[in-house]
């Protein structure tokens, strides 16, 4: 850290062997810098699976979020490099460099420049790769855990059975020394051992004392043993075929639909009936793999899943969206795969040709081919029993010739994305067992010798662009999964293709085909779907709800992603969402099944109805999560709460959030009671332009909201309070300060902004003689009243409240807002005071205080009864007032004014980072 913190130390070099922390180290060091806020931004890159400087010169400006416009790419790393002179401390970590990288042609600042505050740390295996090759100004090298620290992690990975059966804990210890002090090797071993015999501890301790070396780059003998050890171990054939398989894939963040799809080819899930079944299967493979630590665990860099790998509907609701493997294990998972009799080889171009000609090419099972040299492949590879052949390459003009694959005639899987082809090589009509097929990110013209590939259960062509699916698609009718996402250039799918693929189970269509046609036109119609039986998972955009037919079947759909406009977005497994939609007319029966049973509910300009949803029976809307409503002025409120069925048994017990945005006419957001079983998970609740809304909720309704974590209301001219009690009583012991209304007990930002009537936060409704709730709301002292608790609250925002006058009263409940971290008050014209005095103790948290253009304030802090000995604000580390003309600093008991030092006097400013005053009265500064 102190050498992120010297100004002179630009270039920082991590060197180690393969699994003994480095990357662990760095994501610390990262965490630790923006813990303490050592730089503006900073980006962590993981360069194993970056192929050139192109693509790491877009990686690192996404991280660091920013955009080149440039498109000639010799002068965007220019561009990069005067956007980094130019945002200050930027920290960069490269990680795992295999070979030297030309920081200046990637657009980083060089350390000899003096201009730049830019620091970027470097991470191999190789140490003098960094020091001489790339002129790195200071090593740290990672080294081995002494027994002690190898021990403890052992320990806490394998459990505490191996320190209290004192059989097992001397052959523990022998294990741990073994291992060598890398933690790559501890932790696997430890997972693999955990809750196993003192025979199989025995046998594990004897292999690995026996274990010869290798010839793997940069992995020693006993990580080799240790990793080999835990597949051999692993049980059950299908989860050492998947182990073998991620091996084979590339670095980085896999997709699990690439790993389904692959997987699907080369019979994994053979007998397994159901696309969701062979999903399910899958997440428990890798469950599997990630508790032996073969597999990284995916759940604690959930943000670093790259966002250019396309995820369907299959793995959206998935905890893992992906796999990563460690290098190290991809190296020995690799060199475990390319042993006999049936080897996997990953290789380059080079000598292509002559290799064809060896025993290993004739028995190789599978084969990732790495294109980086050569124009053209060879006249074709005699593999006889091949299974698998992935093709990568940088060009993807590389001519594959018409006969490349006619000794290939057991393939199962061929990977051809992101080439060219004006049509496909002839030789594909020799694959008779080929069985997924991927053609993602091609330059596809003529495409109609896939037709000839009958026993096809996977087809992706996501990314390409083709124009015209080929009628001869209709031949494929063993088709399981066909993936058309973001094939923005389709516009024809003759009729009658959609309606032969009798075996699709998945059809995800994505910023794809929307020219849906309606019966008796030559392109295709919706109704072409009713007639795929097994279909179970559909992703589709319709541009007009009047190209639904009436008599749409759904009835089987287990994953949806339906959009009716354009698409949006998808988070959960069943999402529907509706542009320019009549309710009356375009929705019928089996889209109102469809829309009870939806997880993700969004409408737009929705009409026909002056209730959003309308439950049919008991078990409506039971499983929605997100809902969204805009823009549709015949909305009058959300939901009828007065509907039998709702009153006897509730609803939306899983909703999390509810946002509501431009509803003109919106007067309540539920029509009616609401029984206290309801709402009970909502987290998130924003509500923007509903200019009729005086209230948003019932106190009877508030206090069933407790997960609400998010609140936003915003520009709602109309609305006067945001809870509105009928009458006094139902606040028990009403005035008491110990009571309190107990709301929102997570609730923790807070944003409440352009609300021109709004009083208070919580009132009593002076009702009229009219049934309706929707009265003028009591006055009172202050906008929180003592009755309100907010004991998580972190982050609150007031702007442009013309009514609000005070904010506090001056007691509150026992702990609330004692978690306030940020504060900020913009545009209050009334606004007399901030913080009053009584309180100043309960805001010990706040890190931020940002007040602005409140004209009659006169203190942000009153110190008036305060104790001299106590700290103020001690975690204060923004301080910013402006626009404040009648602003005093302090008042003191005395009523004096004084020096605005005095306010710095009484608090504890060492953690005050950033300080600003602007456009603030000196003229009481003047008087003294």
């Amino acid at each position: 850290m102190d050498a992120l913190r010297d100004n002179n130390m630009n270039l920082i070099e991590v060197w180690g062997v393969g699994g003994v922390g480095k990357t662990t180290l760095l994501k610390q060091v990262a965490q630790q810098a923006k813990q303490q806020q050592l730089f503006t931004r900073q980006a962590y890159i993981d360069l194993s699976s970056i192929p050139d400087s192109e693509k790491l010169r877009q990686r690192i400006a996404k991280a660091l979020g920013l955009t080149l416009w440039r498109k000639d790419e010799s002068r965007r790393a220019d561009e990069l490099k005067q956007r980094l002179m130019e945002e200050g401390k930027i920290l960069i970590i490269l990680d795992d460099i295999w070979r030297e990288v030309d920081l200046e042609q990637v657009g980083i600042p060089s350390k000899d420049d003096i201009w730049t505050q830019c620091k970027i740390v470097l991470a191999s295996r190789d140490g003098d790769l960094l020091c001489k090759g790339m002129g790195t100004q200071i090593c740290f090298p990672v080294e081995y855990l002494p027994l002690e620290e190898a021990w403890s992690l052992f320990k806490k990975t394998a459990g505490d059975s191996v320190e209290e059966n004192l059989e097992l804990r001397p052959i523990a210890i022998q294990v741990v020394k073994e291992c060598e002090g890398l933690p790559i090797a501890i932790v696997t071993i430890a997972k693999a051992l955990k809750d196993e015999t003192v025979a199989v501890w025995k046998n594990a301790l004897e292999q690995l004392r026996s274990c010869a070396p290798t010839n793997i780059r940069a992995v020693g003998k006993k990580v080799y043993s240790c990793l080999e050890w835990s597949y051999t171990h692993l049980k059950g054939d299908d989860v050492k075929s998947l182990f073998l398989l991620c091996g084979m894939l590339g670095y980085g963040d896999i997709s699990l639909d690439l790993v389904l799809q692959y997987g699907m080819g080369l019979d994994l899930f053979d007998r397994i009936d159901s696309l969701e079944q062979v999903r399910n299967r899958l997440l428990a493979l890798v469950e599997n793999l990630e508790a032996s630590g073969l597999l990284l665990d995916s759940h604690e860099d959930t943000h670093k899943f790259d966002e250019e790998i396309a995820l369907s509907s299959l793995f959206v609701d998935a905890d893992n969206k992906f796999v990563r493997m460690h290098g190290v294990v991809r190296e020995v998972a690799r060199a475990i795969a390319s042993k006999d009799p049936h080897p996997f080889v990953v290789r380059e171009d080079v000598g292509l040709e002559e290799w064809s000609e060896t025993d290993e090419s004739k028995s190789c099972t599978f084969i990732s081919l790495n294109c980086k040299v050569v124009r053209e492949l060879p006249r074709g590879l005699v593999c006889p029993d091949l299974q698998s052949f992935l093709l990568h390459s940088n060009n993807p003009s590389v001519n594959i010739p018409n006969t490349f694959f006619e000794g290939m005639k057991k393939l199962k899987v061929l990977d051809l994305s992101d080439m060219h082809f004006t049509t496909l090589p002839s030789s594909l009509d020799s694959l008779a067992n080929l069985q997924t097929l991927r053609l993602a990110g091609c330059e596809l013209g003529d495409i109609a010798l896939i037709g000839k590939l009958t026993k096809l259960e996977v087809l992706s062509l996501m990314g390409s662009t083709i124009q015209k699916l080929p009628k001869e698609m209709m031949q494929l009718t063993n088709l399981r999964l066909l993936d058309l996402d973001d094939c923005e250039e389709l516009k024809v799918i003759p009729r009658n293709i959609l309606s032969s693929l009798s075996r699709l189970e998945c059809l995800s269509m994505i910023s794809s085909f929307t020219k849906w046609e309606v019966e008796g036109e030559s392109n295709a119609c919706l109704s072409e779907l009713n007639h795929l039986s097994y279909l179970t998972n559909l992703s589709i955009e319709i541009p007009d709800a009047k190209l639904l037919p009436r008599d749409f079947l759904f009835e089987n759909l287990t994953r949806y992603g339906i959009f009716i406009g354009s698409w949006r977005g998808l988070r959960t497994k069943r999402a529907l969402k509706l542009g320019k939609v009549n309710r009356s007319l375009h929705l019928g029966d089996e889209m109102s099944k469809l829309l009870e049973r939806s997880e993700e509910l969004e409408f737009e300009e929705l009409s026909g109805t002056k209730y959003v949803l309308h439950p049919s029976d008991r078990e409506s809307f039971l499983e929605l999560k997100h809902l969204l409503v805009g823009n549709s002025p015949e909305i009058q409120y959300i939901i009828d709460s007065k509907n039998q069925q709702f009153l006897q048994h509730g609803a939306f017990p899983l909703l999390e959030s509810l946002i509501l945005r431009t509803l003109e006419n919106l007067e309540e957001v539920w029509h009616g009671p609401i029984p206290m079983e309801s709402f009970g998970n909502l987290k998130t609740l924003n509500v923007d332009s509903c200019p009729k809304l005086k209230f948003l909720l019932l106190l009877s309704t508030a206090r069933g909201l407790s997960q609400l974590e998010e609140m936003t209301i915003e520009d709602c001219d109309a609305m006067q309070q945001i809870i509105a009690y009928e009458k006094e009583s139902e606040i028990k012991e009403d005035g008491h300060v110990g009571t309190n209304l107990q709301l929102f007990p997570k609730l923790r930002s807070l944003k409440l902004i352009y609300l021109p009537q709004l009083i208070n936060f919580s009132s009593e409704l002076q009702t009229t003689s009219s049934p309706s709730l929707s009265t003028n709301a009591r006055s009172e002292d202050s906008f929180f009243s003592h009755k309100v608790s907010f004991p998580k609250l972190e982050d609150l925002t007031l702007r442009h409240l013309p009514k609000l006058k005070d904010i506090w009263h001056h007691q509150l409940p026992f702990e609330s807002f004692s978690n306030l971290q940020i504060l900020r008050v913009y545009g209050c014209p009334c606004l007399l005071n901030l913080v009053p005095a009584p309180l100043i103790h309960s805001f010990q948290n706040l890190k931020e205080i940002d007040v602005q253009y409140c004209e009659l304030l006169e203190h942000v802090i009153v110190l008036q009864e305060i104790d001299e000995n106590v700290e103020i604000l001690p975690k204060l580390e923004t301080l910013k007032m402006e626009f404040l003309p009648r602003l005093r600093w302090i008042k003191d008991g005395n009523d004096s004014m004084k020096y605005f030092s005095s306010l710095l006097a009484v608090m504890n400013i060492q953690n005050l980072q950033q300080f600003r005053i602007r456009y603030c009265s000196m003229e009481d500064l003047r008087k003294m």
